[in-house]
């Protein structure tokens, strides 16, 4: 069934898009993208235009579904953000950093910092701007393509005499609190290239880590803590939307896909920190390269 004329989003497109979320946040695959390209693959005509024109009901929605998400990585990283909050305050009381989860928590602070501006700045442009099927299609691509590009670039050599340089793991790799302050800048500026429809931010992260000589487990943690305090920054700006007029008519929506989409991150994080100790990501950018170019092929028969 279609969007009903008095509600510009049901509960069966709100489960059904909470659940895609869920699983597409985390995973290397644009939670953003799909969140353009499922209501277009589906029919869904009201929120395909809602998202391509900025309007705001759909994209309160969205940052629902990111919050929740956001939710879900701390429940699952509960320990590690237990110990990093402790750490960080810590630094401030002896004005030092002395341990590796002292680092790590300055680390992640760096590497917020340009992504949040950058969101903040551009958020709502981009997103009007690119929220498109066609683009986000060919976003999605583009995607594809950075993860098989990340994965090619880390078994260079140079890339593994970083790593030695560095200090290596059991495995081989680099050690998460070795990378450096510039580092993590500039992974937080890779991040923001998730405002663009089809750009995904684990991936970008991830990749940006591998890159450096880091292994999979590693950058999956690194990129998966980085998130967190930027999808609830972001949720927490867009709450007055929820509240004002935005939210009328959809509030229950938002609880509903918000819960589906809880549930959904959980899982999907405890499966990916499984799956990442011993594979790659390619499978994710051999789906990106598929289902964009299928996607691409489709808004160009039915614009």
């Amino acid at each position: 069934m279609l969007i009903a004329a008095a509600t510009p989003l049901s509960f069966f497109q709100a489960i059904v898009i909470g659940l895609i979320q869920g699983v597409t946040e985390l995973f290397p695959i644009s939670s953003l993208g799909h969140s353009v390209l499922v209501p277009y693959l589906f029919g869904w005509h009201t929120l395909v235009s809602s998202q391509s024109n900025g309007n705001k009901f759909y994209l309160a929605f969205v940052v629902g579904l990111h919050c929740a998400s956001a939710v879900a990585l701390l429940v699952f990283y509960r320990k590690d953000w237990s110990r990093l909050i402790a750490a960080f305050f810590h630094t401030l009381a002896k004005r030092k950093i002395e341990t590796s989860e002292e680092r790590l928590i300055w680390l992640i602070i760096v590497a917020t910092i340009p992504a949040g501006v950058i969101g903040l700045l551009l958020e709502k442009h981009l997103a009007t701007l690119f929220s498109k099927p066609l683009a986000a299609a060919i976003f999605l691509t583009c995607n594809g393509l950075i993860l098989l590009g990340g994965e090619r670039v880390r078994q260079r050599s140079e890339v593994k005499a970083l790593a030695a340089r560095e200090g290596l793991t059991a495995s081989g790799s680099r050690r998460l609190d070795t990378m450096a302050w510039k580092e993590a800048g500039i992974i937080g500026f890779g991040q923001s290239l998730a405002l663009i429809a089809g750009i995904s931010r684990s991936g970008v992260t991830m990749v940006a880590g591998l890159v450096r000589g880091l292994d999979h487990e590693d950058a999956v943690k690194f990129a998966f803590l980085l998130a967190t305090p930027i999808i609830l920054a972001a949720g927490l700006v867009k709450v007055p939307d929820l509240l004002g007029s935005a939210g009328n008519g959809i509030r229950g929506q938002v609880l509903a896909g918000s819960a589906v989409a809880a549930v959904a991150s959980y899982f999907s994080v405890r499966f990916l920190t499984r799956y990442f100790r011993t594979r790659t990501l390619t499978p994710f950018a051999i789906y990106c390269l598929v289902v964009g170019a299928f996607f691409i092929v489709l808004s160009l028969i039915n614009p």
